[in-house]
């Protein structure tokens, strides 16, 4: 079954956004990056219903043991880790459909 795994994300105010781009680019190379994507979008929030964030990430994997392995690759931990030094609030959920 079909996973969305899909991530809320509130970078500090003091991140230019010069590094902002740059972790969205880095979100954006998790579609090639890592074998077991499938489908993987990221934006800007354009509404305030978000509870103060900013940015989201929504990426489909085949099942549930795809995104086990999504999250222990090394790109996606790379990634990851440096969004996080940035951002003041992450936010995942994932669900099957």
């Amino acid at each position: 079954m079909p996973v969305n795994h899909m991530v809320w994300i509130r970078f500090r105010a003091d991140v230019p956004a010069e590094r902002i781009a740059a972790h969205l680019e880095g979100l954006r190379s998790l579609a090639t990056g890592v074998p077991f994507v499938r489908d993987l979008s990221v934006g800007r929030n354009f509404t305030d219903r978000a509870n103060g964030c900013t940015h989201g990430l929504s990426v489909i994997l085949d099942d549930r043991a795809a995104l086990a392995a999504y999250a222990v690759h090394p790109r996606h931990v790379e990634v990851a880790t440096a969004l996080r030094r940035d951002a003041a609030e992450v936010l995942a959920l994932d669900y099957e459909y």
